[in-house]
């Protein structure tokens, strides 16, 4: 009799696994939407398209990037939890919407783990930290020798929760005080940096570095723990003075909730497989000086619940009130 209850139970639980199996093995019979919480140009845009070139020569499958930026990622985040948990929808995100937002907001309309299957992390890297070249300041120390005679009078822009949270954390640790304007992604912050309606942004080596080799923008400092290669001569800011500085941040992907295991499984084969591809090396990886980093789904889950935990940290510590 239990032998029988044994053999059944298996036959039940096959069946069970029978159709995400099968769907696996016909992952994907039709285009994948990769959805990117933050404008086209972003950081977070450019790694989703060489990704997803690399994902479309692998499954001969058409991958669309749709940018759906705005409310600091809550906009994408939203989408993708309420898609249809098959696969075929996966949004290409940071730490925003997955380890700051939290702390941030009293409320969010998505839950960043309940809503979401995570697939693999794709890279991290650190920031810069710019101003316009008209700008008075040309290092770390003259920018906060300023910013401390005049209390509230220079502003930084940010478009993405490392951003604002690299603006907070100078604050905080140099006693300096800023006027923060938000912006829907990093890009647009840039856009009125050149212009110079704000006075200052820490943002993504992505979006920054171009704009410094181009000679539109000057790097006061990096907000790693090392200089980065593209940038040797610019100093780390905890080298410039602010000891133990050192914010970064990272992309990974997601698929809703619900969405089969072998299914997620497959995804992350093919996302890892594009983030360590040549053509996402030198597309996206190496210009930009963002580090290959990926996982497996369980290994994703543990990294983003220490991420949590470490951004709540800084955040408290910056004294932000969650809005």
């Amino acid at each position: 009799m239990h032998r029988f209850h044994t053999l059944a139970l298996a036959a039940a639980t096959a069946l069970a696994l029978a159709p995400g199996l099968a769907q696996a093995d016909a992952f994907p019979d039709k285009s994948i939407t990769f959805v990117v919480p933050f404008a086209a140009g972003s950081a977070t845009d450019q790694i989703a398209r060489v990704v997803a070139n690399a994902v479309g020569s692998e499954t001969k499958q058409p991958v669309i990037v749709d940018d759906k930026p705005g409310a600091n990622g809550f906009i994408a985040a939203q989408n993708v939890a309420k898609a249809a948990p098959d696969g075929y929808t996966v949004l290409i995100t940071t730490n925003t919407t997955h380890a700051a937002n939290e702390h941030l907001y009293k409320k969010l309309p998505y839950d960043p783990v309940k809503d979401f299957a995570p697939i693999t992390a794709l890279g991290k890297g650190g920031q810069v930290m710019v101003v316009n070249p008209n700008f008075p300041a040309k290092t770390v120390g003259e920018f906060i020798a300023l910013a401390k005679k005049d209390p509230g009078k220079y502003s930084f822009g940010a478009g993405s929760s490392s951003s604002r949270i690299a603006g907070e954390q100078l604050q905080q640790m140099t006693g300096i005080k800023l006027l923060y304007v938000p912006y829907k992604s990093n890009t647009l912050a840039v856009t009125d940096l050149l212009g110079g309606q704000v006075d200052m942004m820490i943002t993504d080596t992505a979006t920054g570095l171009p704009q410094v080799k181009a000679g539109k923008l000057r790097a006061l400092g990096m907000s790693s723990s090392k200089r980065s290669p593209l940038a040797p001569d610019v100093p780390t800011i905890a080298e410039a003075g602010v000891k133990g500085y050192e914010m970064g941040y990272w992309f990974a992907a997601y698929a809703p909730a619900g969405t089969p295991p072998a299914v997620v499984k497959r995804l992350n084969e093919l996302l890892v497989k594009a983030a360590k591809s040549e053509s996402a090396k030198t597309g996206f990886y190496e210009p930009t000086g963002t580090e290959v980093f990926t996982n497996s789904p369980e290994e994703m889950a543990k990294f983003q619940a220490a991420e949590s935990q470490k951004w709540g940290g800084i955040v408290k510590a910056a004294g932000i009130e969650a809005e």
